[in-house]
């Protein structure tokens, strides 16, 4: 569509800036360096900062201090990747929910995303392409933990955040746009510890992101059958998924350090897509203002275009505006009492509709209970049942819990079900907890 690309065209346009990210690799600190122009993606420089945890702080600070330099990086705040084990990443979707109120309605939902109790945690989220959102939650005394790490360092922090994030935002950067992989796609990529970290999206999920310690096939298998995408589906490696860097030091291989690459480009340009944050706004740190001379520059250049066209044509819409103004008044008191009418309609609409769902709401809930049961199997059983007005979420046992899915979102009473938390194995099979969201029924 020509208005959706001369948007994209704007975004590559003002697309300048550089970034820093740190991927927390375990006991290693990887660092990557970038810079983004419109032309394309300079990555500046990487380094690996060996058994952090057990060295002094001043001593490997020193170390980052000294890469900075030899990059021309002094002056930018890094963006940290936190592990992936350490976070809990949840998805929502807030549909008919204002923009202004999506921060109080994530709030009110936030103590049952996690299973820390009543352990202090802090959170963070960002708006995702479908209207949904993603969800960051970390225990507050690991952050407190890396903070005093990172500071005591002398390391200058703008933001922390989560693998799912920083790849989504990176994907979408407007320069060097990765391939659209139509349809959806699986990624892998293997972790220090030994376990795999699988990133995907698809239509019927717009982010996956969880952490397996199985085999490549299995792990891919259970993203593939989340994102509903076809069986056999191959993973594609992480660094494919991501955009091309238009200049690459030949020591970075990017298959293995993809993660802190994908990190930098999420906080290259945070005007244009942010990752999620989990660090406190009075914590963070900012780069250098510097950066944002091209963009100032570019501005003031529109608003002298601006101002010469409206120079230009100001008596001609001056007269306009007066017609129209005459023109309005003529008709304005007949639109207020349109405007009352349609009101007070809409109020008699919504007394009706919440009737009608008083009305109907207990009996589709035994609709919903008598669904549950006849669709699972006699082999499977169900230790909670939890039921809201738009979703229910269940758990138990069953001797295999992956083909539950497919066998929820097939009935006439639930849609976009997905696991809440891995699949637990026991001696009788799986053990699950799903939540789906039921459908509208008449």
């Amino acid at each position: 569509m020509p208005g959706l690309r001369k948007f994209t065209d704007l975004r590559k346009l003002i697309a300048f800036g550089s970034s820093v990210g740190i991927e927390i690799n375990g006991e290693n600190l990887e660092i990557t360096a970038v810079r983004m122009r419109p032309n394309g993606i300079d990555v500046l420089g990487t380094i690996t900062i060996a058994d952090f945890r057990a060295r002094r702080a001043a001593e490997w600070g020193a170390e980052y201090a000294r890469f900075l330099a030899g990059v021309g990086a002094t002056h930018l705040a890094a963006t940290v990747l936190l592990p992936r084990h350490e976070t809990i990443v949840r998805q929502i979707a807030l549909p008919g929910v204002a923009a202004r109120d999506l921060a109080s309605a994530i709030a009110l939902q936030i103590d049952t995303m996690h299973p820390y109790g009543d352990e202090e945690v802090v959170s963070g989220w960002s708006r995702l392409e479908s209207g949904g959102a993603l969800v960051g939650i970390l225990r507050r005394s690991v952050l407190d933990q890396y903070v005093a790490w990172f500071a005591e360092a002398g390391i200058s922090v703008a933001s922390f955040t989560f693998s799912a994030s920083a790849i989504y935002v990176a994907r979408r950067t407007p320069v060097a746009p990765p391939p659209a992989h139509e349809g959806g796609f699986v990624a892998a990529t293997q972790c220090d510890s030994g376990g795999l970290e699988v990133y995907g999206e698809s239509a019927a999920r717009p982010v996956f992101s969880a952490d397996f310690d199985l085999p490549l096939d299995r792990a891919v298998g259970l993203a593939a059958s989340e994102l509903r995408l076809e069986p056999g589906r191959e993973p594609l490696p992480l660094d494919h998924i991501l955009p091309a860097p238009r200049t690459n030091p030949v020591s970075n291989d990017l298959s293995r350090r993809a993660l802190p690459y994908a990190t930098a480009l999420a906080g290259a340009c945070p005007w244009l897509g942010a990752a999620t944050n989990l660090l406190p706004v009075e914590q963070r740190q900012s780069n250098s203002r510097t950066m944002f001379i091209p963009t100032a520059a570019l501005g003031a250049l529109l608003l002298l275009v601006t101002g010469a066209l409206l120079a230009h044509s100001s008596i001609q819409d001056h007269r306009y505006l007066a017609v129209l103004e005459a023109e309005v008044a003529k008709i304005e008191p007949q639109a207020k009492r349109a405007a009352a009418l349609d009101a007070e309609f809409v109020r008699a609409q919504n007394r009706i509709r919440l009737l009608d769902e008083f009305r109907g709401r207990t009996k589709g809930d035994l609709d919903t209970l008598n669904g549950l049961t006849t669709l699972l199997p006699p082999t499977s059983w169900s230790s909670m049942i939890d039921l809201t007005p738009d979703a229910a979420t269940f758990g138990g046992e069953a001797e295999q819990a992956a083909p539950l899915l497919k066998l929820l979102d097939g009935s006439p009473y639930f849609q976009n079900s997905a696991f809440v938390g891995s699949i637990a194995k026991s001696g009788g099979g799986d053990q699950f907890q799903i939540r789906t969201m039921r459908k509208v029924r008449p």
